[in-house]
Formats: structure tokens, sequence, C-alpha cells
């Protein structure tokens, strides 16, 4: 069995719908990246700055490392779902974070295939990386043969669509001669993603502000939203799915019952209000403990509570007064809180 296949056949054993393996060089975007840096785009996430030499420079993670190993799984359905998941399905969460946080059981598997090699291949070495780290994955996955750059800056595939997480695993072994072919270009002429989304954080094809991305604004940032994004962050407790399930590569791909009803029925309506009323008076505390272990638990209870906010003025939620007159008082809260009462009062009399 040659390199290639061995690796293939270890990592499809741990579930991993796509493999490919990249030289581990100078990124090709690395230009572009810095360029969105300077851009300002990255909004608050100053870590991608601070991370910049390393993605310049990928040895500096491994220092004798030739090669990366790049592998994708899909998350719809979620591989390791949450028994007893907080929310409702009425409750719009991106897809990927109702289950299990990737970070971990990603990482899990993937140490599972190092331990494999460094068997076979002890004079190795292997380190793997699930995201959080200081790694151009995108890049790495398209050399790799995995798919091309979408309009909506995800890599995309025309068999698994772009809903799939990518990990990598460094390693000090060359590169196979043998390498999959360069996938092409397959957007073509749409612009559904650039078309749909509410706020217009997709300036042109392949080009993102952060600072407009409602995932940014309910998940990476710390600040509350300025109030036109507020109204145009809509349903979205946290993160967005919009401009992937709108692409005709994941539309194929997406279950009809797991994309959200375009006029959400009475019970869906009674399940986001008691969704939203746990999520409001909770303490942080309590829901910290309520998501750890989920990718939620990435937006913190102030997080969580400030987009709750914005979901019940967005949805008109006059159930939800007193526990959004209780926050009206919350000293980093309260101007939202009186913004939601404001809006939903307004709204109300139409």
């Amino acid at each position: 069995m040659s390199l290639s296949s061995e690796i293939e056949a270890l990592a499809v054993a741990e579930g991993f719908e796509q493999v490919g393996i990249a030289e581990l060089s100078t990124p090709l975007t690395i230009g572009i990246y810095e360029q969105w840096l300077k851009r300002g785009f990255q909004g608050e996430m100053s870590y991608l700055e601070r991370h910049l030499e390393e993605k310049r420079e990928p040895q500096r993670l491994l220092k004798r490392a030739r090669s990366a190993i790049v592998v994708t799984k899909n998350y719809v359905p979620h591989p390791e779902p949450v028994e007893n998941f907080p929310l409702s399905s009425s409750t719009r969460v991106a897809s990927y974070a109702r289950g299990r946080d990737y970070h971990h059981f990603l990482k899990a598997r993937l140490e599972r295939v190092i331990a494999a090699l460094k068997a076979r291949y002890p004079d190795e070495e292997f380190v793997c990386f699930t995201d959080s780290s200081p790694v151009l994955e995108r890049d790495l996955a398209k050399r790799a043969g995995l798919g091309w750059f979408g309009k909506n800056t995800c890599l995309l595939s025309r068999e698994h669509g772009s809903l799939f997480f990518i990990a990598e695993i460094y390693t000090t072994l060359a590169k196979p001669e043998v390498a999959r072919l360069e996938v092409h270009d397959h957007c073509g002429t749409c612009t559904r993603c650039l078309d749909a989304c509410p706020t217009g954080a997709l300036k042109a094809p392949r080009e993102l502000d952060a600072r407009l991305c409602i995932s940014y604004l309910t998940i990476e940032s710390r600040d509350v939203p300025a109030e036109p994004l507020r109204t145009q962050i809509g349903p979205w407790l946290f993160g967005c799915d919009i401009c992937q399930t709108v692409c005709p590569w994941n539309l194929r791909l997406v279950k009809k019952g797991e994309r959200p009803a375009a006029q959400p029925s009475l019970n869906d309506r009674e399940e986001l209000v008691r969704d939203l009323r746990f999520l409001l008076a909770s303490s942080n505390r309590s829901l910290e403990k309520a998501f750890r272990g989920t990718a939620m638990s990435r937006a913190g209870g102030f997080g969580l509570k400030r987009n709750a906010l914005i979901v019940a003025a967005n949805s008109v939620a006059i159930e939800l007064k007193p526990e959004i007159e209780a926050l009206s008082l919350d000293p980093k809260l309260g101007d939202l809180a009186r913004w939601a009462l404001t809006k939903i009062s307004s709204e109300q009399k139409l």
C-alpha cells in the first residue's frame, strides 16, 4: 500500500470524508490574507494579526515539517450531537454548533491517526490542528485537492459542498509523489451567497468583511452591534448558515427537514420564546455550564444574553417583556435591553 493510500485509509477509518496531502510551504494566499488584515476586516480578532508569522512560515509550528495531511468532516447531520442540547430546533443556531465542540472530537480522531502513523514511522514527527491554531486551513485544503474557494469564502467541494470542518496534521513525512489534481472553480456566474447575506458582509466574491458577518457579531465580537446591524441579524442566535445553505452545491446535500421553514409554526414560536426566556433569565454562570462542551460556549454568558435580546426584539417577543425589563438595569446590556423594548413596542403597534 502506498503512503497516500495508507494515510487515506487511516483517516477514513476515523470518519473523515475527504483526505489529501499538501506540501508545507509558504501559503499561496498569504498576500491576500495580509491585505485583508490591513483593511481591518478582522475586527476585534487581533489574534489573527499576532499569528501572521506562523501562517506565513508553517515550520514555526513543527520545525522539520514537510507536508500537511488535510481532512474534512461533514457536520450536517452533526457527527457528535449532544443528547440534551439546551435549545430547540426552532432557535437559529449554526449547524456546526448543535453538538459537541468540534475542536475536541476532531483532535481526538486526528490523534488516533497520528498514533497509527507513529507506530509505522517512529522516526517521523506529527502534530495536529483543529481551527484554533495559526493555520491557513483553506489554503492547505485547496492545495491538497479537496476543493476550491467559493464566493462565500468557504472551501467548496462538488461532492461535499462546504458544510464541513477542516483539520490537518503537520508531519515530517515527505509528500507522496502522486497527488490529487487541482480542483477548478465551479461557482460560475452564481452569486446567491452574496445576494442572500443580510448584512452585506460579502463585499465581493471571496471577500468577507468579518465586522459585518452575523457569525462574527454573535460569536467573536464582545461588543453590542450598532443599531442597523441588530435588525439585520434577524433570528440568528449563534452563527449563521445563510451563505452556505443557499449555495447550489449545498442545497442538494442538506435535508429538507434541516432547513428552517420560511414561516414558523405556532409551536416553533412557543419553543423559541421558551429558549429565549431560558437565556435571558439564567445567570451567566448557569449559561456557561449549560453549553459547556459545545461550540456555543465561545460566546459566553454575556454573548448569549446579548444575542437573545436581539433575537427577541427581531421576533417581536412581547411575551418576554418582563425578562427584558429585568436586564434594562444591567450595566453592560441595559442599553440593548431598552432598545429591544422600544423595538418590540413599536413593531407591536404595526
